[in-house]
C-alpha cells in the first residue's frame, strides 16, 4: 500500500482538501455530469440504494441519469435485475441481484443476533434456529408468501408474533444469510421468497473474505476517499471487529492507497489517485432525495459533508433522513416538495441561478413535466 499527499502523474501538488475530495465523490455518484445509465448500473455504482421509501429510491436513481426515468427501479425490479432486501444497517435496500450476496455476507458475518442484548430484546439463539428452520421450510417451494402466509407456517406462537411485526427485526438475519428477500408486492402487502427463486442470477458469496475484497473496493470506487470507520458505520453501524476491518483493507494490498485530506488519512483505490488529485472543488448544486447514498455512505456525523450544527435538520426522528441541497459538495440545506415544486430551507449560501435550474429539474422529475 502506498501513501500519497496528493500527486498528478510524476509531479506533486499541495495537500488535498475536502473540497476537491467531495467533488471527486460527486463525479463518482453521477452528480457532476449527470451521466448515470440504467437503474442497475446506478444502483451498483452507489453500492445499493436505500429503499425504505420506494419513491425516494426511484428518485435517487433518476436524478443521476443522463436520461432520467422515474420508473427505472420499478422496471428493473419487475425484470428481477434488482432485489429488495434488508441490507446495510438493517434497512431495506435495492441491490443488483448478481451483486447482492457479497454485501449480505459481510452483514451475516457480524453475527449481531448473537449478542446478548439482541437476544434479550428479541429471541434467543435456539429460538432463532427454530425460526430459521420454519421460514426456510415455508419458502422451500419457491412461491412468494405474504407476511400472513409466512406467519401461518410458523408453529410457535411467540415466534410468529415476532414475524408479524412490521419492524421485521428477526427476519433481517435471515436476509443477510441469503435465506429470504422481498418478493413482488401484492397491492400494499409485501411478500417474501427465496433469493434463488427471485432470480436465477442470484449467486451466494464464495467466502466472507472474497466478499469483503469486492465490497470494500466498490465502496471506495464510489465513496472514497473514506476511512475504515466510515465503511464500518455505513455497513453495520460499527459492529465489525476492528481486527477484521483492518484485515479487509490490508487484503487489497497495492490496489488501495492512503491520502491525506485536510489532515485526515483516508483510503482510495490506487487507480483513482491521479484523478482525485487533479479534481478541483465543485460549483454544482444538486437536490437529492431523502435517504440518499451521498449522505448515508459517509454518514451524517461526517462534518466534511454536513455541518455538525445542522445534523438534526437532516437526521431526524425515527431514522428519517431528509432530502438535501448539495452545494460545493456539502449539505447546504434541505428541501420538501409541495405540489411537486421543491421548497428549500438553506443554512449556507447557494448560487441562486444554479439553485433555480436544479429546482426546475427536480420539479420536472417529480411532476413528469417536459422541459420548458
Amino acid at each position: 500500500m502506498v501513501t500519497y499527499q496528493a500527486r498528478v502523474g510524476s509531479g506533486t501538488v499541495a495537500g488535498l482538501g475536502w473540497g476537491s475530495a467531495l467533488a471527486f465523490r460527486m463525479r463518482r455518484h453521477h452528480l457532476a455530469e449527470l451521466d448515470g445509465g440504467g437503474a442497475v448500473d446506478v444502483v451498483r455504482r452507489l453500492c445499493g440504494v436505500q429503499a425504505q421509501v420506494n419513491s425516494a429510491a426511484a428518485l435517487a436513481v433518476a436524478v443521476r441519469q443522463a436520461e432520467p426515468d422515474p420508473d427505472a427501479t420499478t422496471t428493473a425490479l419487475a425484470g428481477r435485475d434488482l432485489v429488495r432486501t434488508w441490507a446495510m444497517r438493517g434497512t431495506l435496500h435495492l441491490l443488483a441481484v448478481d451483486d447482492a450476496a457479497a454485501y449480505l455476507a459481510l452483514l451475516a458475518g457480524a453475527r449481531t443476533w448473537h449478542k446478548g442484548s439482541w437476544q434479550k430484546t428479541f429471541v434467543t439463539l435456539d429460538e432463532m434456529a427454530a425460526l430459521t428452520d420454519a421460514v426456510t421450510a415455508a419458502l422451500a417451494g419457491g412461491a412468494a408468501l405474504t407476511r400472513e402466509e409466512l406467519v401461518a407456517g410458523i408453529g410457535d406462537r411467540a415466534l410468529a408474533e415476532h414475524v408479524s411485526s412490521g419492524w421485521s427485526t428477526v427476519l433481517k438475519p435471515l436476509a443477510w444469510q441469503g435465506l429470504l428477500c422481498q418478493g413482488p408486492s401484492q397491492g400494499n402487502r409485501v411478500t417474501f421468497m427465496r433469493p434463488g427463486a427471485w432470480s436465477p442470477r442470484w449467486q451466494p458469496a464464495a467466502s466472507e473474505d472474497d466478499a469483503a475484497r469486492h465490497v470494500v473496493r466498490q465502496y471506495l470506487r464510489a465513496h472514497g476517499p473514506a476511512t475504515p470507520a466510515m465503511f464500518d458505520q455505513w455497513l453495520i453501524r460499527g459492529a465489525i471487529p476492528k481486527a477484521k476491518l483492518k484485515r479487509w483493507f490490508a487484503d487489497l494490498g497495492d490496489d488501495v492507497a492512503t491520502v491525506a485530506v485536510d489532515g485526515t488519512t483516508a483510503y482510495v483505490l490506487a487507480e483513482d489517485v491521479d484523478e482525485l488529485a487533479a479534481t478541483r472543488p465543485s460549483t454544482d448544486v444538486r437536490l437529492l432525495p431523502g435517504f440518499d447514498q451521498y449522505v448515508l455512505a459517509p454518514g451524517t456525523a461526517d462534518t466534511a459533508v454536513l455541518d455538525a450544527g445542522h445534523r438534526g435538520d437532516v437526521s431526524r426522528a425515527a431514522g428519517w433522513i431528509a432530502p438535501v441541497v448539495i452545494s460545493q459538495g456539502r449539505v447546504a440545506g434541505t428541501w420538501s416538495a409541495e405540489d411537486g415544486v421543491p421548497r428549500t430551507e438553506l443554512w449556507a449560501k447557494v448560487p441562486a441561478a444554479k439553485l433555480a435550474a436544479e429546482t426546475e429539474r427536480l420539479a420536472r422529475l417529480t411532476t413528469r413535466r417536459a422541459p420548458a
